[in-house]
């Protein structure tokens, strides 16, 4: 692709810089896979130096240490007890007797099932007090796997920590050899609420995230190397095991079903996808253009009753959507409302395939979010319509800018600076918009092709609707789910990474301060 100097550019026609910067934009792309992919080795070659060296720095430690540090490293917190470190010797020891009597009571056992999930599934049994069969259940995969990932957490923990011990009475050896004294417990209490507050506020909302984020992400990832399903829940009826890769094999096959009738596991994802991305862009820059000029209509000077527009709009907000998605469903349903009405009136001879015609259902899913997200981007367009200078559209005025002159050179480009992020956030959530499109079709219509692929997909579903049909139902394919996940966090993750690198705003964030 030619490259134009700052010079050329300016001299080119606006078809060609649009042009220019939209083949820039895709031909960028490459790079800035290429940028990430890098930026991921320096992070790995990263963490591995760092490793190196914190097992460089512990050995070091333990060869020039005093007897007091040499026996923490058995018997975690023992040098703050012997230097006087009353509270974080305790704090430490009594992290070391949870940790062993955790592994040794229960951990153990999750970790040395782990790479099995379980050995014995449920059994049944004659009793022949009450003369019938009794099932008697044994291991549980499930619980296996969870309480598997929470103990290798805590070992993570555990080194962790004991990590800083070893740190702590490096630095009180430090401290001693100066000359200076140690904090006391009362110090360290202190100095929870002065100088290291923001770690005490921290701690509970990093452990929250920890506990409740990370673990289930793990989790989620895991359960794709799994047979995990309806089947094979793992307790009542059938372990589940390790697959390996088998499942995204199956994903990312194409083969097709049995006889050729159904299309495969990969063409299904791959249809849901583009529908998703196309759902997605529409849904968000439908939204953002149309709720710009409903704000901009209502500002503009000579409007009456303003409060009273935004009033009505608003009301859109205040309807739970459970309620208002549902009564528009039945609105544009064969014999519903509208359908009705073009027909008393002789507008059409019969109902109009709202929900039964995937092109018709897929125009009326995105119209019909129009009216749901015009009135946030308009509450959001009006706080920032009333921060623009009134000078620059004065200015512009004078020097004979038309209205479409005056949005495309000042409005357009101070809305698109400051609300950059959250266009590419509107976009990533519109992928994950679960309520319009379950609510109002539920996925339908049903693809024939594609009905066998896990779920029954329908030309409305998106990945995440997808998703639910595929972990609800009699099959339950909780590991098919997670893959799915596993996928569209990554078409997520490249799509946010990319436009983040060149949204002006974030490239260029001190032209607008």
């Amino acid at each position: 692709m030619k490259t134009y100097s700052d010079l050329e550019f300016l001299k080119l026609s606006k078809g060609e810089k649009f042009k220019y910067k939209f083949l820039s934009f895709f031909a960028g792309i490459p790079k800035a896979l290429l940028n990430l992919l890098l930026a991921l080795w320096n992070l790995i070659k990263g963490a591995g130096v760092t490793i190196g060296k914190e097992i460089a720095d512990i050995c070091s430690t333990f060869i020039h240490g005093d007897w007091k540090t040499k026996l923490s490293f058995i018997f975690m917190g023992f040098g703050c007890l012997a230097r006087g470190q009353i509270l974080r010797g305790i704090l430490f020891l009594l992290f070391e007797v949870v940790f062993i009597g955790y592994m040794v009571l229960a951990g153990g056992y999750w970790l040395g099932m782990l790479p099995s999930l379980g050995v014995q599934g449920p059994t049944k049994e004659y009793n022949e007090i009450l003369d019938v069969e009794v099932t008697t259940f044994h291991d549980n995969s499930f619980k296996i796997l969870l309480y598997g990932v929470l103990t290798l957490f805590f070992i993570v923990a555990f080194i962790y920590t004991w990590r800083q011990n070893v740190k702590q009475n490096q630095l009180a050896e430090k401290i001693l050899a100066s000359g200076k004294k140690l904090r006391s417990g009362k110090d360290d209490l202190r100095s929870l609420v002065d100088d290291q507050f923001h770690k005490t506020l921290l701690a509970l909302p990093l452990t929250g995230i920890l506990l409740f984020t990370v673990m289930p992400i793990v989790f989620m990832i895991l359960v794709a190397f799994t047979n995990y399903d309806g089947t094979h829940n793992g307790y009542t009826n059938n372990l589940f095991t390790w697959v390996g890769m088998d499942n995204f094999n199956t994903m990312l096959s194409w083969t097709a079903g049995k006889g050729g009738n159904t299309q495969s596991y990969s063409a299904t994802f791959g249809e849901v996808l583009v529908w998703t991305l196309i759902w997605a862009f529409f849904a968000t820059f439908t939204n953002y253009f149309l709720g710009m000029f409903v704000a901009m209509a209502i500002n503009k000077k000579g409007i009456k009753l303003k409060k009273v527009w935004r009033t009505i709009l608003v009301l859109t907000i205040a309807i739970p959507q459970f309620i208002s998605l549902l009564y528009v469903s039945k609105m544009f349903a064969k014999n519903g409302i509208v359908n009705g009405f073009l027909m008393s009136m002789g507008w059409i001879q019969e109902a109009l395939p709202f929900w039964e015609d995937p092109t018709w259902a897929r125009v009326t899913v995105v119209l019909i979010n129009i009216w749901i997200g015009i009135p946030y981007l308009m509450l959001i367009a009006t706080g920032i319509l009333m921060n623009i200078p009134a000078d620059l559209y004065e200015s512009a005025r004078i020097d004979g800018a038309n209205p479409w002159q005056q949005y495309t050179k000042i409005t357009l480009p101070y809305m698109l600076f400051v609300t950059g992020p959250y266009l590419l956030t509107s976009f990533t959530g519109n992928m994950n918009n679960f309520n319009v499109i379950y609510l109002l079709t539920g996925g339908a219509p049903t693809n024939p092709a594609a009905s066998s692929a896990a779920g029954s997909v329908g030309y409305t579903d998106l990945l995440i609707t997808w998703l639910f049909k595929i972990t609800t139902g009699a099959e339950s394919q909780y590991y098919l789910a997670s893959v799915v996940g596993i996928l569209v966090f990554v078409v997520v993750a490249l799509i946010s990474l990319v436009v983040y690198n060149v949204l002006p705003s974030i490239k260029n964030e001190e032209d607008f301060q």
